[in-house]
């Protein structure tokens, strides 16, 4: 991917360079490994280096940048090595929270994720990744909201986060197949395991969801980086 221009950008305090950069880094835009110079980020926001640093460290504690020895910033790198620990972290975490979806939400539960689902399927309309990704991740929230268990979920919330980049090439790999339906067909089966409380079946697709994104993602990036991903084959749900 070539990199593009950033776009000049006049705001005031940390949070518009903080929304502006992490827009850009969940969108690829700015890319992996990129350097991010606080002088330059400081020309093109009209501000001072003070709010551009601030920036800097909060998207540093979400994962998305990292700071360097010699002190400089640069946009955290997609670790595929580290994906098959990723994945299966992913994996349990998404099983248990849509387990627990399924046996103690409520009609009020039910009701926030098929809205979050209806948002869903809109951003998919649009094509935009970025939507799509956060549009994803306020579904998967909102199941995890209906299991009730807090550590569970701040677990799963933070799991998604990390790999909203990935599910961007993931999007990417199933508009170019021609399976985009699956994106929202998996989201409305869940739903629907989750309404008849089929505990079961909600892990069962649950796992499968999981297996979707780790095969596309590996797929991706073979094609079109490395042919030396490490990954096991994913165990089938028990």
């Amino acid at each position: 991917m070539e990199e593009q221009e950033p776009k000049r950008i006049r705001g005031t305090g940390w949070k518009s360079v903080y929304d502006t950069l992490r827009s850009e880094i969940l969108a690829l835009t700015l890319q992996p490994g990129q350097l991010l110079d606080e002088t330059t980020l400081a020309e093109r926001f009209d501000m001072s280096r003070s709010p551009v640093r601030e920036a800097l460290i909060r998207l540093a504690g979400e994962e998305l940048v990292v700071t360097l020895s010699n002190r400089s910033t640069i946009v955290a790198p997609i670790e595929v090595g580290t994906f098959p620990k990723y994945v299966e972290a992913l994996d349990i975490a998404q099983r248990m929270n849509t387990r627990l979806a399924a046996t103690l939400r409520t009609d009020a539960d039910l009701k926030v994720i098929a809205k979050r689902q209806k948002e869903f399927e809109a951003a998919v309309k649009t094509s935009d990744r970025l939507a799509m990704s956060e549009a994803n991740k306020r579904f998967h929230m909102a199941i995890a909201d209906a299991g009730r268990n807090p550590f569970l979920a701040s677990f799963y919330e933070r799991l998604l986060a990390q790999g909203q980049r990935m599910l961007h090439l993931h999007f990417e790999y199933l508009e170019r197949t021609r399976e985009g339906y699956l994106l929202t067909d998996e989201h409305n089966q869940m739903l629907e395991a989750i309404r008849k409380r089929d505990v079961e079946r909600a892990d069962e697709l649950a796992h499968a969801h999981t297996r979707q994104f780790q095969d596309n993602f590996i797929n991706f990036m073979r094609e079109n980086y490395t042919t030396e991903v490490p990954l096991a084959p994913m165990s089938a749900a028990r």
